[in-house]
């Protein structure tokens, strides 16, 4: 392979934007999915009616970022995206259903009267389900798929195995701390005192998760473990779970002082942290265990193409993701009336 050509740089370039818009993904949807998760658990009416006005503004637009990083897939990684599709399409399917239910029960839930309990648990389980198939997805992922050539030979059922019903419990976990924090960090008075008690609870399944699936990894029989305790490649990853270790110590001393916005930063450093363990473990494969990006890359004219309307499309998402952020800043009022919204 020439390593100074656009062949070996543009998967390269590729691979660090599908992976900023999956993380993108995965943080900024991943905190409302944590909502989501915690609705039912919370005190009927105002309560709800805040937590859901927290993020119905902005909600939509997150999922942005889950259509960039599938569209960016099929238009430069072809190879991957018809391997990893009728691998994952059970749980991918579900995953859509779900969000297609918690998407209706924005706009139900604020106009309904006797069935408003019917979209409360649409909003819950739709993100509870939603959020479940993305780790079955992931623990899939890791796990790696069975090929031939370039198809999947693999079975419909490959992708539910008990390490990706753990990565599946690990991310709902997850996403129950980002919607804690951020329930901490957008509500004030009994709600907020709530939610600091929920992200306690949720940081501490969370971290607990990590470890085990952590230790899991290496039984899995990829080799994924000589990344990790080989030398020289220890002194440059042992970093990465003291300083895990450190921001999930951080979080909990920040809900113990009393902090609105640290708390929910430092969950969102806490799942790069993870993100940056998932990459180290997997790169440069795409389809774990044997294609890497190199082999899965589309022809150089393709990659070149598609860069050019991602040039534009990301910037432009980026600048209205921060803006829509930046107009919708500040905490929810403990008085107000989720009948505004829509209107």
């Amino acid at each position: 392979m020439d390593y100074e050509g656009p062949a070996f740089w543009l998967p390269l370039i590729w691979s660090g934007l599908l992976a900023l818009a999956v993380a993108m993904y995965v943080v900024i949807d991943g905190f409302d999915l944590g909502v989501g998760i915690l609705f039912t658990a919370a005190r009927k009416g105002n309560w709800r009616d805040r937590m859901m006005l927290s993020v119905a503004p902005i909600w939509d637009g997150n999922e942005t970022w889950l259509v960039l990083g599938g569209g960016g897939l099929f238009a430069v990684f072809s190879v991957a995206y018809a391997i990893l599709l009728p691998a994952l399409y059970l749980p991918l399917i579900l995953m859509l259903i779900a969000l297609i239910f918690r998407g209706v029960a924005f706009e139900f839930r604020f106009k309904a009267e006797r069935s408003q309990a019917l979209w409360d648990y649409a909003f819950h389980y739709g993100s509870l389900v939603a959020t479940f198939a993305q780790g079955l997805v992931l623990g899939a992922f890791v796990q790696g798929f069975l090929t031939e050539g370039r198809g999947f030979t693999g079975g419909t059922l490959d992708w539910l195995t008990p390490f990706s019903v753990m990565t599946g419990i690990g991310l709902v976990c997850g996403y129950g701390l980002l919607g804690a924090t951020w329930c901490v960090m957008k509500t004030s008075g009994e709600l907020e005192i709530w939610a600091r008690r929920k992200s306690r609870q949720f940081l501490l399944a969370t971290v607990a998760c990590m470890a085990i699936v952590s230790a899991w990894v290496p039984f899995l029989g990829l080799d994924i473990q000589w990344r990790w305790v080989s030398w020289p490649n220890i002194l440059y990853v042992a970093p990465v779970p003291v300083v895990t270790a450190l921001v999930a110590w951080g979080i909990h001393r920040a809900l113990a002082g009393g902090r609105h916005l640290a708390p929910f930063l430092l969950a969102i450093a806490l799942f790069l942290l993870g993100f940056l363990g998932l990459a180290i473990s997997l790169f440069p494969y795409i389809v774990p265990p044997r294609m890497t990006i190199w082999q899965a890359a589309n022809a150089v004219s393709a990659l070149q193409f598609a860069l050019v309307g991602y040039a534009v499309v990301m910037p432009l998402t980026l600048a209205y993701t921060a803006y829509a952020y930046w107009v919708f800043r500040g905490k929810v009022a403990e008085d107000i009336q989720a009948g505004g919204y829509g209107h």
